[in-house]
């Protein structure tokens, strides 16, 4: 099997050199081409997707704070892109689509641990709601056209090389530069954080589902099926990287949810989907990973 790969090398989030550093390795791989373009590009990805037989999207503008002030780039990237993916999809006959969704549709309402049967109507941010754009424009796909799309709710995806801004990201590099650490709310918001590891099992997993030609629109949460308060993650951090956290308290921010937390019983019965890495174990595998990173003192 081999794997075409596009990127535009968006700069909201984080530098396109980092984007740069992190795809050089895949470079060399015989089975793996590059392809610098755009999900806008309606005619680049006709182009891609002629040469395909199924399809992972997982590509987006990320990130619910800066979703708030970008909310009409945010719909145009993850909603009229999306779309523009499933027409080349429909193009060409591709009819096994993964698609990257997000734990964030459930928004703030839903009781928990989420499942996927919740109505997620109630969206708490443009990021959020970009997301279940996306999963209806799924739907209607199957509707129309047929095929199998997975569309797969992660639930706060960690580990080596994930994206600087994220909470545990930014929290580690702070701590190991003597930094502040800001904190929001009352330490007791909650998140299921998810293993890179996990993920990528769980992604891959969704794709060989999608050969059930019967499979329509499914929608399968990846978490870690537990919860971290924002005290305990500071805390995990701490004791990995050696360090105590200089931290400043400040207020909550809008589009934040107290707590994420996913069942699993789906993911687990039709995807064999289980979580091997918790929390603990997560944390201390990324702090090696960031020390091996860091400059001998």
């Amino acid at each position: 099997m081999s794997v075409i790969g596009i990127d535009c090398f968006d700069e909201t989030l984080y530098p396109a050199a980092l984007h740069h550093a992190q795809l050089a390795p895949l470079l060399s791989h015989p089975r793996f081409r590059f392809v610098e373009g755009n999900i806008l590009d309606a005619a680049l990805l006709g182009a891609i997707t002629k040469e395909a037989s199924a399809m992972i999207h997982l590509a987006a503008l990320a990130g619910v704070r800066p979703s708030l002030s970008q909310a009409s780039r945010y719909m145009r990237y993850n909603v009229e892109g999306t779309q523009n993916i499933l027409s080349a999809c429909q193009q060409h006959r591709i009819e096994r689509i993964v698609f990257a969704s997000s734990s964030s549709v459930y928004g703030a309402h839903c009781a928990v641990p989420f499942s996927e049967e919740d109505p997620a109507v109630l969206p708490a941010s443009p990021y959020a709601a970009s997301k279940r754009a996306g999963e209806l424009l799924c739907a209607t796909h199957c509707d129309l056209y047929g095929g199998s799309i997975a569309a797969l709710r992660f639930f706060t995806v960690y580990g080596p090389h994930q994206r600087p801004e994220m909470a545990i990201a930014s929290f580690a590099a702070r701590i190991l530069r003597g930094e502040t650490v800001f904190l929001h709310g009352n330490g007791e918001s909650a998140r299921d954080y998810t293993y890179i590891d996990d993920i990528i099992d769980g992604v891959i997993a969704a794709l060989h589902k999608t050969s059930d030609r019967t499979l329509g629109l499914r929608c399968y949460n990846l978490g870690g099926e537990k919860t971290t308060t924002l005290r305990e993650l500071v805390s995990l951090l701490e004791s990995a990287l050696g360090r105590s956290a200089r931290i400043e308290w400040r207020p909550d921010q809008p589009g934040d949810v107290p707590i994420t937390w996913s069942s699993l019983d789906r993911s687990r019965r039709e995807l064999g989907y289980s979580p091997t890495v918790d929390i603990r174990q997560g944390i201390a595998r990324y702090a090696d990973w960031l020390r091996s990173r860091q400059p001998a003192s």
